[in-house]
């Protein structure tokens, strides 16, 4: 995940430019992380995040 425009954006193939933050791809520690409102703390934005994209996400089941 990175933060551009205060928008968080999924970057699963981690090439965007930024800092990052890694969560893992379930949503019990999508939902855990936006309760705990920790992207905003783990990408160093000041401002709040738009964090729709991340609720509105599905995970990929990963065998």
């Amino acid at each position: 995940m990175v933060s551009q425009n205060d928008i968080i954006i999924i970057d699963e193939s981690a090439v965007l430019p930024g800092r990052g933050a890694w969560v893992h791809p379930t949503r019990e520690c999508m939902d855990a992380a936006l309760r705990r409102r920790a992207f905003g703390r783990a990408l160093r934005v000041p401002t709040i995040l738009d964090t729709q994209t991340i609720e509105d996400y599905s995970p990929r089941n990963k065998g």
